[in-house]
């Protein structure tokens, strides 16, 4: 039963967002959560002091929900060696820090109840293990074949949601969500392209909803009728192997129908494909919002309320939902990755102080594909919350000069001068940005310019003192006389060497992206690095017109960048008719051919017929700077790719460990 949370006075930008909100006895605040999402903070299989402090600093930021990460039910669901695991009573305690350290922010606190069938892709020893699912149907992605699971299994895994979920009550949380989203456990029965069963889990509609159906009485038997059970569920999978909508949403009004739900939270996409898997986390090429109207169908079907999720970074745009009526609740899981006070501050009216999430993946799941903790690049305070959660004040005042008005040293600047020192940040051209400046004006990465929008907000609000269209040197530094020098001099492209390039035409990746240089019709992009920089020139070239052979000295396009970005990527090249060449390293050029060599056999690979070679073949060191300090008295230290070329995530980090230093 949907019940109207207490009135109390709410903001006039955004009245519906910061409406209360009641399910049966829980009343959320406002409309915003996070959803449950890996963090990779966990050891252990158990909920720790890191995974406490980072869901502590949502609540504190003003969320109005907070749903913790996955645990896995059964035995049979272990997912990563990160997982929790709530087969046992050994979450418990984990479970009750986390919940003391949220509600003591006035903010509610769920958990999520797993087993991925057989959406398994992480051995925890090394062997492959045994994935169950309802048939013997195989998963494309991590190319795992399962093995059907016998009736008994069945019933013992709904016994284990049941008894899970009462551990997570008795852990403090105040409801329990079960997750029937992405193509996991609970989604496989209802799918009838992967349920091939034919006893009474398989067949008709009825018999495919019959595993949700058991599972939640079971829970609900065991947490009792006051307490909160919601499902998350995928509206759409977006997989070649996907139920069609209407399937889905036929299977959601049953299982309303049958009681025992208190909530739908609709999301889309599904871990079984490389295509519906880029929905998990949409980038920043996705269209913000997009997963509204799926909740809109499903809440006009229901009667009980909906949440949603999927590429809603702004409060302005969870406003907008909830007043159309599309949801009730809005999670907003990368808006506070990225921002942890985004709810506060948006309260608060201060909106232009919204760090806001640019998309780009690459340090929250792109951390949790690595196996490690969950960070972003604009704000990697999170994930470290118990070391640099809080800002200490500065022993003792001094003068800081900051040389470099890219991300790196623009963060060090910030956080510099909010710890208390004086800082003045000297940058050599008109624009602060650095690359980003070149990344930003790449094809659908318009959105990654909003690191710079953020950190310059940052820098106006430390009182940091900005210096445009000045160079650093020695000289300078000693006239200001600082007591420190943070150099954050960047990098340029590394020089080429390619054998007959004085017969081709060659140009290089920024000039391209600059437009400096006069490209031909017929192009070959040779792409050390695997990153953003390929594949953007070969999109951007192709887009112009021009005939395009992306060239990667890699297994494969934007190989050291996060899954989801390239493969959506990968998509568009190939809708674009890029040709791509991996395993393949430059080696010459003549006046019409290009020259490259397979970079494990050592054979030669010749491409004919090229106008314009243009090269994504590194940065080096800009050091000048450094170099002329050598041996000057005060403190200097060194922040990004001044210190070697990498990304802007390690220049942001760098930025905030050494300011938190000074």
């Amino acid at each position: 039963m949907l019940v109207e949370g207490p009135k109390t006075a709410m903001p006039e930008m955004f009245p519906n967002l910061f409406a209360p909100f009641a399910i049966k006895n829980v009343t959320f605040r406002n409309r915003i959560f996070s959803t449950g999402h890996m963090t990779t903070l966990v050891t252990g299989y158990k909920p720790n002091e890191d995974l406490a402090a980072y869901h502590e600093a949502r609540a504190k930021g003003g969320a109005g929900l907070v749903i913790v990460e996955v645990a896995s039910v059964h035995s049979s669901a272990v997912y990563t060696s990160h997982t929790i695991m709530a087969d046992s009573d050994d979450c418990i305690p984990g479970y009750r820090r986390i919940a003391g350290a949220v509600h003591r922010h006035d903010c509610r606190v769920f958990g999520q109840l797993f087993h991925p069938g057989r959406e398994t892709f992480e051995s925890i020893d090394g062997s492959a293990p045994v994935a169950y699912a309802p048939s013997a149907v195989p998963n494309e992605r991590f190319h795992v074949m399962p093995r059907p699971m016998s009736r008994a299994l069945i019933h013992e895994v709904i016994d284990g949601y049941g008894d899970a979920a009462a551990r997570l009550r008795e852990g403090g949380l105040d409801g329990v969500e079960l997750v029937a989203s992405h193509g996991y456990l609970p989604a496989q029965f209802l799918n009838p392209n992967v349920n091939l069963r034919e006893d009474e889990y398989g067949g008709g509609l009825e018999n495919r909803v019959r595993f949700l159906r058991e599972t939640v009485d079971n829970i609900r038997a065991k947490v009792g009728d006051d307490y909160v059970v919601g499902l998350r569920i995928s509206g759409d999978e977006r997989s070649h192997d996907a139920p069609d909508i209407e399937t889905v949403t036929a299977a959601i009004e049953m299982l309303d129908r049958g009681g025992g739900l208190d909530y739908f939270n609709v999301i889309a996409g599904s871990s079984s494909s490389l295509g519906g898997s880029i929905h998990i986390v949409p980038s920043m090429f996705i269209e913000n919002g997009y997963v509204a109207p799926y909740a809109a169908a499903v809440k006009a079907r229901v009667s009980a309320p909906v949440f949603v999720a999927g590429r809603i970074n702004q409060p302005q745009q969870a406003e907008e939902i909830v007043a159309r009526g599309q949801a009730d609740m809005v999670g907003m899981t990368r808006a506070q990755i990225c921002d942890p006070a985004m709810a506060g501050k948006a309260r608060e009216g201060r909106i232009d102080d919204i760090r806001a999430c640019i998309g780009c993946n690459q340090a929250c799941i792109g951390h949790m594909h690595m196996g490690v903790g969950i960070s972003c690049i604009q704000h990697p305070e999170t994930g470290r919350e118990r070391a640099y959660g809080a800002r200490k004040p500065a022993a003792a005042k001094k003068r800081v000069l900051v040389a470099g008005g890219g991300p790196g040293g623009m963060k060090a600047a910030a956080v510099a001068a909010e710890r208390g020192h004086e800082v003045t940040l000297y940058e050599a051209s008109g624009r602060l940005g650095g690359q980003t400046l070149l990344a930003q004006a790449l094809p659908g990465r318009a959105e990654f310019g909003g690191i710079v929008t953020n950190l310059a907000r940052e820098m106006e609000l430390a009182g940091v003192r900005v210096v445009k269209n000045r160079t650093v040197g020695r000289a300078t530094v000693e006239g200001a006389a600082p007591d420190a020098v943070v150099v954050a001099t960047g990098a340029t492209p590394a020089p080429v060497d390619i054998e007959g390039a004085e017969e081709a035409h060659v140009v290089e990746a920024w000039s391209v992206v600059k437009g400096e240089a006069n490209v031909g019709g017929n192009v070959v992009v040779a792409d050390w690095r695997c990153d953003w920089i390929g594949m953007g020139l070969a999109e951007h070239l192709a887009r112009n017109g021009c005939n395009v052979t992306l060239a990667v000295d890699g297994y494969m396009p934007g190989q050291t960048i996060q899954m989801y970005v390239r493969d959506h990527w990968a998509a568009t090249l190939h809708g674009l008719g890029v040709k791509v060449i991996p395993y393949a390293r430059v080696f010459g050029a003549d006046g019409d051919s290009v020259y490259l060599q397979h970079v494990t056999s050592g054979e030669p690979i010749v491409v004919e017929d090229v106008d314009t070679l243009v090269t994504a073949l590194g940065h080096r060191s800009v050091t000048s700077l450094a170099d002329d300090l050598e041996g000057w008295p005060g403190e200097v230290r060194l922040v990004g790719d001044c210190l070697t070329p990498r990304t802007a995530e390690e220049a942001v980090l760098e930025g905030l460990k050494v300011s938190a230093e000074l």
